[in-house]
């Protein structure tokens, strides 16, 4: 790795990391591969908040939410998911990974591709629910807004370092503030520490074609957070999301960028606490204490 970000030498990110042990979990004997899941907060808690990462993201890019959170009494995952060539795949080793953890349901915050997948996860599930509710972050519900689905099936022969420069020609360096160059630059260090197959089957899960069956998900609470200024997807990309999902609440941020639940932190968690505390006092809340105040 060429250098280190000013986010990953914080005492904020190794108080989290001192505190908080990366844990690694095979959900199938069959396979070598591992989730690596981050998991804080109270274990009583059985329907938590899971977090899922962009495609160039580890597990430890919502180290903010999960400090902040847990401290309020939210059982906080923040999951990296093993190689996975398709969705479906995805979707019922993610199953797999929940039963493994004996969750029945779970709350999603999806940024990017993780957002997508939260989706396609609560679409593929909707016959027998496993997801409480979303929070959707700078995402998508149908990757025909990308222009490479016919190069996604070589994403597994392509080099490391054309992988990279794919991701990071997202990366927006216009009109940023220091609080979103220091998110890029985590994001970059991240992006850096990925294999090639790990971010070749990303970007394929990411491009290959599909779409979300959005009205599968009619019944599901939904909060779409974005942001205003300039990041990897485009206001029409927006603009369906909230179609799709007209019941869905939403939580606009002027500014952020790609990451904001690094750049802005603060606002992003107020919005997961507002979104979550609608469940206090039930057996899905993901806290082990009211998240608002009714008074």
């Amino acid at each position: 790795m060429s250098f280190l970000s000013e986010l990953s030498q914080s005492q904020e990110y190794l108080s989290f990391r001192s505190s908080v042990p990366l844990r690694r979990i095979a959900v199938d004997s069959k396979s070598s591969k591992d989730w690596r899941i981050f998991d804080c907060g109270p274990k009583k808690v059985k329907c938590p908040l899971v977090c899922l990462p962009p495609a160039s993201g580890t597990a430890d890019v919502f180290f903010k939410q999960a400090l902040a959170l847990s401290a309020k009494g939210v059982r906080v995952i923040s999951v990296e998911s093993p190689v996975c060539w398709n969705v479906r795949d995805w979707c019922e080793d993610f199953k797999k990974l929940m039963d493994y953890l004996n969750l029945d349901k779970v709350h999603i915050f999806g940024a990017s591709l993780g957002g997508y997948l939260a989706q396609k996860f609560a679409e593929y599930t909707h016959n027998c629910p496993r997801v409480a509710s979303l929070i959707l972050c700078n995402t998508f519900n149908d990757t025909s807004i990308f222009n490479n689905h016919s190069s996604a099936s070589l994403f597994w022969i392509m080099p490391s370092v054309a992988l990279k420069h794919m991701v990071m020609g997202n990366f927006t360096a216009e009109k940023v503030d220091p609080d979103m160059v220091e998110a890029i630059d985590f994001m970059v260090e991240r992006l850096e520490s990925l294999s090639q197959v790990e971010l070749a089957s990303r970007l394929t899960l990411n491009c290959v074609r599909g779409y979300v069956e959005a009205h599968k998900l009619s019944q599901i609470p939904i909060t779409i957070v974005d942001v205003f200024d300039k990041s990897a997807l485009c206001h029409a990309v927006r603009d369906e999301m909230q179609k799709c999902y007209p019941h869905a609440k939403l939580g606009h941020l002027k500014t952020g960028g790609n990451f904001p639940y690094l750049s802005r932190n603060v606002d992003v968690n107020l919005h997961l606490q507002i979104h979550l505390g609608q469940f206090d006092d039930s057996k899905l809340s993901p806290s082990d204490r009211p998240l608002v105040n009714r008074k």
